[in-house]
Formats: C-alpha cells, structure tokens, sequence
C-alpha cells in the first residue's frame, strides 16, 4: 500500500523525516527581520496581554461581565458590538429587529458608552474594539468619555479593528464603497498621530479571513496584502510611515494544526518587515508586526463541547510559541451559544495555565532551530509571497476584492475542507469520528429580545433630554466634512459629544458617500 502523504491544511506536504537546512539561521529577536519575535527578551520581560473579548444585550450587562472578567485577572478589556450597532442603525431602526445585544452589545449613543465602562478608568486599561464600518463613531464615543473621566488622550491605548477591506472579502459589515471606507480609516490614522499617539489605529484582521474557510496560507498572504494597501493609502495622503506604521496592529486564528500555526506567525513578521522596508521604512518599530491572537471560533464543535478545552488549549500554546502579543481564548460552548460566566473563566485559566506552569515563557522562540518549524516557516513564506505578488499584478488588495479573487479563494478552500470532513480524510472528534449518542443538556446563555424594548426606551428619553439644535447644526457640519474631504474626526467629537446618536452619523455619511 502506498505511504499516505501528510499534508498541513494549507497543502504543504510534510517529510517524514527534516534534516538541518542548508541555510542556518542566525537570527536574533528583536532584530530585523523579526522572525524570532519582535521584543529581544519576549515573555521574560512581559508576558502577553490576556484579552477575553465580551460583550452582549446592554451596556449595564456587559457592564458586569467587565467587572467579573477583571476580578479574575483579565489584563485588557475587548468589547463585541452587535450587528446593528456594527452596520450602523440604532436599536429602534426595522433593521435591527431580532438583532439587538445578540452577538454583542448594543451602542447606540456616548450614554450606552459611559454605562459599558461604568466604574472602569479608561486611563487604567487597554481596550480593543471589534468595530469597523462604524469605527471612526465609536473610537469617537470613546474619546468623549475618556474626556468627561478627565484622562490624558497621549498616554490612553487601545485599538480598533477598523479594518474594512477584510469586511468586503470575508464578513460583509460594510456599510459605504470601499474609497470612502479607506478615506474614514486614513483620517482615523492622521487624526490619532496627533491626538492619540498610543492608540492602535487598526488591526488588520486575518481571523474573519480564516472563520470564512480560508487556509492558514491565504490567511496570511491576504491579510497582509490588505495591510499592504492601508500602508499605500496612507502613504498617499502624505502621512509619514515611520510614524503611522508603528499603530498598526494585526489579528489572526489559531486553528488546529499545531506547527502550521507557530510557523504562520514566525513567517507573517517576516514578511511585514520586508514589506515596510520596502515602502521605505526605517523605524524599526515600524517595521514591526504586533498581533493579537484569537483561538478558532469555526474549530469548536456543537458535539461534545468540553473536547473545545483541549482544541483551544492546543491553540493558545501554538499563538504563545508563535509569539502573539495578546491573546482570547474561546470559550467551551461558544458553539452553542455566547459563553457562559463558567465558560469565560476556565478560557481564561487557560491562559493563566500556559502563563505560569507550562514554562514556555522562560525562553525566547523555544521552538527556533527545528529543522521542522523552520523549514515549515520558509515554505509558508514562499507560498504566501506568491499569493501577495499575484495580488500586487491586479493592482493592490482593493483591486483584487473588487474583482473577487480574494473572495473566490476563500470560497474555494472552505469547500474543499468542507468536503475533507465528510469523506473522511479531515478527522473531527465526536464529528467524524469517536461520535455519541448526545442530548444538549449544556446551559446555554440566552440574550433576551426585550432588550431591544429597553435600548428604544433609552433612545426616546435621549432625545428628550438632548440639545436637538446643536445635534442637527453638529451632523451639519460633519456632512459638510465629510463632503469637502476634511478629516472627519474632530466633527465626529463634535456630534457624539452632543449625544448625536450612532445611526444618526453612519446616515449623514450614507447621504454624502452612499451604500455599498
């Protein structure tokens, strides 16, 4: 019988046995070209931030869970939005209808934002935003309440997603053409070179791209070829990329196949520095790939749930050896529905587990030098340049969605695992295999529909309240902007700081940029 060939998920076929490359690698971490990690002493000097993304129904709900997931010592906060708040419509719109605080929690104005971080310093925190389409208004909100806590906006940091491209690819929260799309993110990046200097401007999201079907290769090559043309776009607007590049954040999956994903992030830092340099940056920090890690949502399965502890533990220790910056771990049941308070806990204990008894952390780049983990490093390289030079022939990553090859590949990878799974040649414990007989007896977290009834409430006693001649003179003027191709951002402040409402701005810009 012939020997059956072992292949990753990406296709790269594995030898049976690696023997020293001809090339030895000497490089060191910290130095250019970052493969090793990006700070010379790694975990020994700082561990990861340990960043569970929560969020659901109102603010005064996720309120709560904030304050539990701190108690158990959660080192930076990540905040999920719903649907209706991530498209751009208030609560009361038709179209947020069954939507409401389902997938995360409902923002429709600052009032929601001062109630989510109620008893929270925004001075005191790092918080990651999973936002995009909507991402100018809500980093907006969050100036304005960090203003009204009396912080220093030099020293407050976070991040935002606002990474639009991978919206039109892979995950469909878009709301404009992607020109006006690009415009919004590279006033973000201008607006917050001056006034938010430690804020992280974008984190370019390979996670959607992999949660859509995409391989661990097309992850990486796609994700940094959008990276590429927000790069460009900045450039274009005259912005300095020694100084807006050092912003830039990325987030990627952790799936399954353990040493594709320790070499994707050893070979995504490697690949950055050499774009960046390129495009003529000399700041090493510049150069630098931060990223966030998030363990696989489509990996977790609906049969057995507690197999989902092992599959994300594996996952975590592959984003801690492949260097992440920051990391989520899922939670146990999120195939049934949003974790539960017991879920999140034993999610984040992993962490902690992996943090202080494991002993990973005591050495930089543990697994440098094998003759498997390098030579994976160097095909997952190739293979991925490959991918971003055929993107650069179409002209750039907005060239290539707009002709749908991006899309298409993405497609064309999640049916062929699809149909791995079902003949067989892809295992999936308790799916394909090792079944049983089971009834879900899990408790599940359930968001009630009534509380679509409390935010319309909210809403209508808001604009009693408010000054409704300053609100219309503020879209007023934000309109204009937005017309006139000024930056956006200080009119933004300008109108939630008059509690403008979310659906209210994502109109004015429809009006002027309309829908895509």
């Amino acid at each position: 019988m012939a020997d059956k060939i072992n292949k990753t998920t990406s296709g790269v076929e594995i030898k049976e046995v690696y023997h020293q490359p001809t090339k030895q690698n000497n490089e060191k971490p910290g130095e250019f070209p970052f493969t090793r990690g990006i700070q010379k002493d790694m975990y020994r000097g700082r561990l990861w931030t340990m960043r569970q993304y929560a969020g659901f129904s109102t603010a005064e709900e996720s309120n709560k869970r904030y304050h539990y997931l701190l108690q158990q010592g959660t080192t930076g906060l990540s905040v999920a939005f719903d649907l209706p708040t991530q498209i751009g419509y208030d609560s009361n719109h038709d179209m947020a209808e069954g939507e409401v605080g389902k997938v995360g929690v409902a923002i429709d104005s600052l009032e929601d934002m001062e109630i989510l971080f109620d008893g929270i310093k925004l001075a005191d925190i790092t918080t990651s935003m999973t936002i995009n389409a909507t991402a100018a208004t809500l980093l907006a909100m969050y100036i304005a309440l960090a203003k009204k806590q009396g912080a220093d906006l030099s020293q407050i940091s976070g991040t935002i997603q606002n990474d639009i491209l991978k919206e039109y690819a892979a995950r469909g929260t878009y709301i404009y053409p992607p020109k006006p799309s690009m415009r919004l993110i590279t006033d973000i990046f201008e607006y917050c070179s001056k006034e938010l200097p430690k804020w992280n401007t974008i984190s370019i999201s390979g996670y959607h791209i992999r949660e859509a079907g995409s391989t661990a290769v097309q992850e990486l090559a796609f994700t940094l070829a959008n990276g590429k043309a927000y790069l460009r776009a900045a450039i274009d607007k005259g912005l300095d990329i020694n100084l807006f590049a050092q912003r830039l954040s990325f987030f990627f999956n952790c799936h399954n196949n353990f040493f594709e994903e320790i070499a994707k992030f050893r070979a995504a830092r490697r690949i950055w520095a050499n774009i960046t340099k390129s495009l003529g940056a000399t700041n090493s920090k510049a150069q630098q790939l931060r990223f966030h890690t998030q363990t696989g949502g489509s990996t977790l399965t609906a049969q057995q749930p507690q197999n989902n502890i092992v599959r994300v533990t594996n996952q975590a220790l592959a984003a801690v050896l492949g260097g992440t910056q920051s990391l989520h771990t899922n939670g146990f049941d999120e195939a049934l529905s949003l974790p539960t308070e017991e879920a999140a806990k034993i999610a984040l204990r992993t962490q902690q587990i992996i943090a202080f008894e494991t002993g990973v952390t005591q050495t930089v780049d543990p697994l440098a030098g094998s003759y498997f983990i390098e030579s994976l490093t160097d095909e997952l390289e190739k293979l991925a340049q490959t991918y971003i030079d055929r993107i650069d022939s179409m002209g750039g990553a907005v060239q290539a969605i707009e002709n749908g090859f991006i899309q298409g590949e993405i497609a064309a990878a999640a049916y062929d695992y699809q149909k791995a799974v079902e003949n067989g040649e892809q295992i999936i414990v308790g799916v394909n295999k090792y079944q049983e007989k089971e009834s879900i007896k899990q408790d599940v977290f359930r968001v009630d529909d009534s509380i679509r009834k409390t935010q319309i409430e909210k809403i209508k006693l808001l604009k009693e309240r408010r000054n409704q001649e300053a609100v219309t003179q503020k879209l007023a003027d934000l309109k204009l902007a937005a017309k006139n191709n000024l930056n956006v951002m200080p009119f933004l402040l300008d109108a939630v700081e008059e509690y403008a409402t979310l659906g209210e701005i994502a109109d004015t810009f429809r009006e002027v940029f309309g829908e895509y």
